[in-house]
């Protein structure tokens, strides 16, 4: 690797010294995760990959949102963090009167940061396909309910056919497109060369753009995946995986790289 790795002192917190991991997301996430990663001892190459275009038909978001805000949904759905990025920038105001569900940790800390709530986040898999598995159980088996599921322009709607299908009226609207943002030259080239010791990569976007701006990845580069999903879409872009974060959550990621720099040293 590019640097000496440092086995952790008594308290544990150095692991990751010596280390450059590449972080592909900007903004408050990209700054959490390279706050945790310098924790550790790394060095984090903030370099965001992918960003999110206005939706194709704005009129229907801008209708939804403004429904959302007068009461006429039981439930909204934010499948991702740059579903509430969208709802920050939009100024949208979710009631008290309708409840929130966040795919997972990492949403649900998006949704908090951002000044919203989540009232429920599937405490298995934190994935659409999970929520859906627990939507009866924490919605009382209630039905028919009026859902507001968003969603990228990309995404497949696995959670929205899945609550049509038990009864619910579901109104599925594209709140954004993924875009994929060229990265510096610099970080092209150190990628290749070798520099860069880990690569995080948390979506299937995000592997379509490591892959196409990045690869071949060098062998000795980590490339870590924050869950299957990701794995299986990375794998269909041609991009190597090294290890999956046991929950798909930034912590469990970081945690991830930690137990592999461990294991080579």
């Amino acid at each position: 690797m590019t640097g000496a790795i440092n086995l952790p002192g008594a308290d544990g917190s150095k692991p990751l010294a010596g280390w450059r991991v590449l972080v592909p997301r900007g903004g408050p996430w990209g700054d959490s995760v390279a706050a945790s990663l310098r924790a550790r001892g790394a060095s984090p190459v903030i370099a965001p990959m992918i960003n999110f275009a206005p939706t194709d038909d704005q009129s229907a978001l801008e209708a939804a949102l403004a429904k959302l805000a007068s009461g006429g949904f039981d439930w909204v759905t934010v499948t991702s963090a740059t579903t509430v990025d969208v709802l920050s920038s939009y100024g949208a105001v979710i009631p008290e009167s309708t409840k929130v569900a966040a795919v997972g940790e990492t949403t649900a800390a998006a949704l908090v940061a951002a000044g919203y709530r989540a009232d429920i986040v599937p405490s298995e898999e934190n994935s659409a396909r999970g929520l859906l598995e627990e939507w009866e159980a924490a919605t009382e088996g209630v039905v028919p309910l009026r859902v507001l599921a968003l969603r990228s322009a990309i995404a497949k709607q696995v959670l929205s056919i899945g609550l049509e299908r038990i009864g619910h009226h579901v109104e599925a609207v594209v709140a954004y497109r993924t875009v994929g943002v060229p990265v510096a030259q610099k970080v092209v080239d150190d990628v290749r060369a070798g520099k860069v010791d880990a690569i995080l990569v948390t979506s299937g976007s995000v592997a379509e753009q490591v892959q196409a701006q990045l690869g071949p990845i060098p062998e000795k580069t980590l490339v870590a995946a924050i869950g299957p999903q990701t794995q299986k879409d990375a794998s269909a872009f041609g991009l190597r995986v090294d290890v999956i974060a046991a929950e798909r959550s930034a912590e469990s990621l970081i945690d991830a790289v930690v137990n592999s720099a461990l294991a080579r040293a």
